[in-house]
């Protein structure tokens, strides 16, 4: 504990950010965190290392926060670095586009501000990238084991890293031309820039991980191949399958899934081929469906675009300002957050209903049937239903849809079907543990587990990784191997 009376003296700070007006103007980020200097020190003195730490508890992966917060308020930047890089194989990501249940979990967030955790990490990983602290994580000795990792999403990556690290010879197939999944296409820029992105994979490629682009796993290069040529195949490739409005009007020009927006996107932030027909909200009055973080990415991207109006609609009711009785810390609350995005410019409505998509003469969506609903008592063991309000039915000008409601399952052809795995109740992969039905064949991230946080995906990846070095090796000791990695490395 660098400073036991830090959280009495000091309050919660974070770094400024560029006015709305001004940052709209790009896709770059717009945190000015490199001013926020020494601030940074007297952040980590409010860590109180407490007995049970509950935002370790909290974190997915299990960062080792008291520590590195020790660590930062010494000036021990390197040692900041080995602390975290040991527990996370991707703090340049969490650090930026984390919802932080760390800090729901935080002992100080009882009767005050929690810590800045999110911060304190993204400055730490920035500082060892700085000073050469964030090097190639390159093995003594290979054993010769070969792994195929199908999907290079956060999941994905972290278990290359993991696998690498532990001597084993692994390949990252993806599909698109270049490497990241969901972290290069479906996050925005101004969350997380590519620049970041790239950085990373060259570690890991100056490893040894070896990455094969434009490789598209079931449709261009038949799974059964990799079956063959691999001791092991890790499929990491997401919860693809969005969920579809089916109501009247569906099939509108100008009514997408927010995928296809934000994808393009990136790609036009990065002159990058777009591949599809051109998606563009300038000038346009753009409604988006579904209230969670795809839905604000789609707003702030929009904003971006110059749209002539932004409305996001949602039909659960608005959540409460502070957290409520039946969601007790350390418990991560429910509570209504207003992004980044929103504070850009952006009408939100809780408590609706969307009817219908109403078309002009050429085909395009010109307006949208919404009315207001009110929820019913639910049943004990039966979901929730709702009623619409009479007389609240409206309709509002949408020039541009786009459906933000999340995530179903995984893509049922092509890979799984070619491999025969077996799926859940709810189409995403079955499981024991990390292993499919088929032997030497594995499974992690949102392919298993349905949609989640880019965190947990990280999670899966390294606890996947485990797994499977236990398979080929025939008794674990990946967590040893990466300990010496590190001293050795250091």
């Amino acid at each position: 504990m660098g400073k036991p009376t830090g959280f009495l003296e000091h309050g919660r700070e974070l770094p400024q950010k560029l006015d709305p007006i001004v940052r709209i103007q790009d896709n770059k980020e717009f945190v000015l965190n490199e001013e926020f200097g020494d601030k940074i020190n007297t952040q980590a003195s409010r860590c109180m290392d407490c007995g049970v730490p509950f935002c370790h508890n909290s974190c997915p992966i299990g960062n080792i926060i008291p520590e590195f917060n020790d660590a930062v308020f010494r000036d021990s930047w390197e040692e900041a670095w080995n602390i975290l890089s040991s527990t996370n194989n991707f703090p340049e990501f969490t650090g930026r586009v984390c919802p932080a249940p760390c800090e729901s979990g935080c002992v100080l967030g009882i009767n005050q501000d929690p810590i800045t955790i999110c911060n304190i990490e993204k400055t730490i990983v920035e500082t060892a990238y700085r000073e050469g602290y964030a090097k190639p994580k390159i093995p003594r000795e290979r054993t010769g084991k070969t792994i195929a990792i199908i999907g290079s999403g956060p999941a994905g990556l972290a278990a290359a890293e993991q696998l690498n690290s532990a001597g084993h010879c692994v390949t990252v197939f993806e599909r698109d031309e270049k490497v990241g999944g969901l972290l290069r296409f479906g996050i925005p820029d101004f969350k997380l820039g590519m620049d970041i992105i790239d950085r990373k994979i060259d570690l890991m490629a100056d490893a040894g991980v070896k990455f094969k682009v434009n490789a598209h796993i079931g449709v261009e290069i038949n799974a059964q191949q990799l079956r063959q040529d691999f001791d092991v195949v890790l499929l990491t490739g997401g919860s693809t399958v969005p969920r579809n409005l089916p109501i009247p009007g569906r099939e509108l020009n100008g009514v997408h899934f927010a995928m296809e927006f934000l994808a393009q996107n990136n790609r036009r932030a990065n002159e990058m081929d777009l591949k599809t027909k051109e998606i563009h909200a300038k000038g346009k009055h753009v409604v988006v469906i579904g209230g969670g973080d795809t839905g604000s990415d789609c707003v702030g991207t929009s904003n971006r675009h110059g749209a002539a109006s932004i409305t996001q609609v949602e039909i659960m009711p608005i959540p409460p300002e502070k957290r409520p009785v039946n969601q007790p810390w350390p418990s991560y609350p429910m509570i209504m957050k207003t992004s980044t995005s929103h504070e850009e410019g952006c009408e939100r409505h809780w408590n609706i209903l969307t009817k219908e998509f109403i078309s002009d003469k050429e085909g395009n969506v010109k307006a949208l049937r919404i009315a207001d609903i009110q929820w019913l008592e639910a049943k004990a063991g039966e979901r929730p239903d709702f009623e619409e309000v009479a007389g609240s039915e409206r309709i509002i000008p949408c020039d541009l849809a786009f459906l933000a409601m999340g995530f179903l399952h995984p893509e049922p052809t092509g890979v799984l079907a070619q491999l025969d795995i077996k799926l859940d109740d709810r189409g995403n992969v079955a499981t024991e543990g990390f292993a499919t039905n088929q032997k030497g064949v594995f499974a992690a991230g949102d392919m298993r587990t349905g949609q989640s946080l880019v965190v947990r995906c990280i999670n899966e990846g390294r606890e996947s990784a485990r797994e499977i070095d236990d398979f080929l090796m025939g008794g674990s000791n990946l967590e040893a191997k990466a300990d010496s990695l590190m001293l050795s490395n250091a």
